[in-house]
């Protein structure tokens, strides 16, 4: 399978690579060539001993005319579109976040439909989308049925996207698979400006041995998945039939409802109390305002009956960062 991911140098993109390099295979096909694409220089993952495909590192904007083009010139079977500005840096900068997420994705659309007029191409397009399409006036739990109303401009450009891709979907352009991830929690490394980025800086640096703040309530409640699960929901959404999927092609995913103040009782459990005086609560207004119009919780039906699956406890999600990322620099 030749398999091409626009976002490869972003954490996810990154570790999702690596599952590829280290499976060599995915919905039932072995990996013929993985491209990897992002604005700066992606990592190469390290190939195994008795690898038989082929790895490319390309740096490339896709909101530059001709770039999406070129990239889907050799028409990959399969697409990961990753590439987003974050919802604090969307927030702040109206003109990238809506050059980024949603001209972007965009130009990626139109260059497929231009090959699927010539020729017939139609790949496989994952598409990370957020639950931050979703704005007050919630429910305590969101149903698969739940309207798109979104308070951010991050959340409307996923919004959008989700719409464009379920269109040509719909016209049999591409397959069309959106993602709506939880929040990713602990995101290794250093902070992002993601509004959410506090829900993996009080956990991420007090084990560390770092300060963090928080700047929010701790009975505030959010929806979790960790990185390795999140790897899950794209190599799993790989191996699902255009049948299967339909054209309701945007989906939930199943995660964890956890306020504020579960993760910290659950830090502690880990990694014991002392960690704990690292945590500085510090208010920020700005965060509170953005974060009071999220979803907390998710009845993710559909997409458990596709066969998605997601965490059990805080616990496990901090223990999924002590194994994959903290134990591993």
């Amino acid at each position: 399978m030749n398999i091409l991911i626009i976002g490869a140098a972003g954490m996810i993109g990154s570790k999702l690579a690596n599952r590829l390099i280290s499976e060599a295979h995915i919905a039932g096909q072995a990996l013929a060539h993985l491209k990897l694409v992002d604005v700066i220089q992606p990592q190469t993952p390290l190939p195994t001993a008795q690898s038989s495909y082929e790895i490319q590192t390309k740096v490339a904007d896709l909101t530059r005319d001709g770039v999406a083009d070129a990239l889907i010139a050799d028409e990959p079977d399969l697409i990961y579109h990753l590439a987003a500005v974050v919802s604090g840096e969307a927030e702040a900068d109206f003109d990238k976040g809506y050059r980024i997420n949603l001209e972007g994705t965009r130009y990626l659309l139109e260059a497929i439909r231009a090959r699927n007029t010539h020729n017939g191409y139609t790949p496989t397009l994952i598409f990370t989308s957020s639950i931050a399409v979703y704005g007050t006036p919630l429910p305590n739990l969101i149903s698969d049925d739940f309207q798109l109303t979104p308070h951010t401009s991050y959340g409307t450009q996923k919004a959008i996207c989700e719409l464009l891709i379920a269109d040509y979907n719909r016209r049999g352009i591409l397959q069309g698979i959106g993602l709506r991830l939880p929040t990713i929690c602990i995101r290794p490394g250093l902070p992002n400006k993601a509004a959410s980025g506090f829900f993996s800086g009080i956990l991420r640096e007090p084990l560390n041995g770092k300060t963090a703040v928080l700047p929010v309530d701790d009975t505030v409640k959010h929806w979790f998945a960790s990185p390795r699960t999140a790897i899950d929901f794209l190599i799993h959404a790989a191996s699902l039939s255009k049948e299967a999927v339909g054209l309701r092609c945007n989906m939930n995913l199943p995660g964890l409802c956890a306020s504020v103040a579960e993760q910290i009782e659950a830090l502690e459990r880990v990694a014991g109390s002392k960690v704990l005086t690292l945590i500085k609560r510090e208010s920020d207004p700005s965060i509170k305002s953005i974060i009071s119009g999220w979803p907390e919780a998710f009845d993710a039906q559909r997409a458990i009956k596709l066969g998605f699956k997601g965490e059990n406890s805080f616990d496990d999600i901090i223990k999924v960062y002590l194994e994959d990322d903290l134990m591993q620099r």
